[in-house]
């Protein structure tokens, strides 16, 4: 049994995919005119404002991960209902904690520093498949690859391997649509069918010769003398596979945008002075990553929000809109890297399902940039790109499917 999906495009219907990308002005005046709405045709509410936003990933006592309905389509098992160590993510604390435990012991501050060089070297491997060539495609040769390596590497999975399972990860990620979307239904089985069967003899094999690893680690992982079952390690790959590879190719592209289109002197400004690198990372989250959204589902009768919500009520949580929000951040919605408090910012959720991912998201970009930085002095738009052209359906909304740049040394 799986929850019912709310279409998206019964919540906002975009007139071209260049304006969901980077839907400020509707951000806008939401914010302004509708900061708590409901929504007929989908029958949600949605809220964008910082503190109702932040409110609602983390009062849990109000607002319920456990519904039967959800804005999200990315799928990691034939039930998304079921209330196992896997699908924590759609459960309220106490009954998440094992499953988030056994998790976050793979994603440990020690994990992350042993993972730092490993990066490194894919990210150099990276630019230097580009050549000397000045003309390169920021998503074809950065964004799309990287990744998809850096997870293949840290699940310990072969290398070869690595354009299997990003096929695998591009059809879980596939967006929902009505008029065919048990046809995507399908698709989105099948490979969840493959994966398993891709993956159960490697997590075997771990078993018995386990190395360094993140499917090593949930193995060995224990929680109130409880282990991971190997069902649960496949399912538990897939979804770190999904938040490691789609998200996080998204927010790589979208950052060389930025740096092409929003404010083309940063770019200099960050190679003068890397020590702004961190700081850049986190305005590009803020500002640059979209659609980030989730949803949840009223468990008692409150006007918490200023308005009559009722029991069993869906909320949607708009957590790039709270970005933008001017009585959190100055001036929203410029790019600013010296934005002192661009930390704050929602992007990775709040409360008891804040994203485990977070720190190696944050590692990739600014290992991927850092390293650009110091190998090109400096960049240059393509006259010939078209932004509308060059945008597809995802999960995470419009995504970038290519970004021709100039680079010079």
């Amino acid at each position: 049994m799986n929850k019912e999906i709310i279409a998206y495009e019964d919540i906002k219907t975009f007139t071209t995919r260049s304006e969901e990308f980077h839907p400020l002005n509707w951000y806008k005046q939401m914010l302004l005119n509708e900061p708590v709405s409901f929504n007929e045709l989908s029958n949600t509410w949605h809220v964008f404002k910082y503190d109702d936003v932040k409110r609602v990933l983390s009062d849990y006592e109000h607002f319920s991960s456990e519904g039967n309905r959800t804005t999200i389509s990315v799928k990691f098992s034939e039930d998304n209902l079921k209330e196992n160590k896997v699908n924590f993510v759609t459960m309220d604390p106490p009954k998440n904690r094992k499953g988030r435990a056994l998790l976050a012991s793979a994603f440990t501050p020690r994990s992350l520093a042993n993972w730092e060089p490993r990066i490194q070297q894919i990210a150099t491997e990276l630019l230097e498949n580009l050549g000397d060539e000045e003309l390169i495609d920021a998503v074809e040769g950065l964004s799309n690859p990287m990744p998809a390596m850096v997870m293949s590497d840290l699940l310990g999975i072969p290398s070869p391997d690595i354009a299997a399972f990003k096929n695998w990860v591009d059809i879980l990620f596939l967006p929902y649509q009505k008029e065919n979307q048990e046809a995507i239904e399908q698709k989105k089985s099948k490979a969840i069918q493959e994966f398993y069967t891709y993956l159960l003899p490697i997590i075997m094999q771990k078993r018995i010769n386990p190395s360094d690893d993140i499917i090593s680690d949930l193995i060995k992982a224990e929680v109130d003398g409880e282990k991971l079952t190997d069902q649960e390690i496949v399912e538990m790959t897939m979804a770190i596979l999904g938040a490691g590879v789609e998200t996080t190719s998204h927010m790589i592209s979208t950052t060389f945008y930025s740096l092409l289109y929003d404010d083309v002197k940063l770019y200099s400004e960050l190679r003068d002075n890397p020590d702004l690198i961190d700081a850049a990372v986190e305005e590009m989250l803020r500002y640059r990553f979209h659609m980030s959204r989730r949803d949840r589902t009223v468990k008692k009768d409150n006007q918490l929000l200023g308005v009559d919500l009722k029991k069993g009520d869906v909320v949607v949580a708009w957590m790039s809109a709270a970005n933008m929000d001017e009585d959190m951040f100055n001036e929203p919605f410029n790019l600013n890297i010296h934005r002192p408090n661009n930390k704050k910012h929602l992007t990775f959720g709040n409360g008891p399902h804040f994203c485990l991912g977070a720190p190696l998201a944050r590692l990739e970009l600014k290992t991927i940039l850092t390293a650009f930085l110091q190998r090109y002095t400096a960049i240059e738009r393509v006259a010939a790109f078209n932004l509308e052209n060059n945008l597809t359906d995802s999960a995470t909304g419009q995504t970038l499917t290519s970004l021709p740049l100039k680079a010079y040394k």
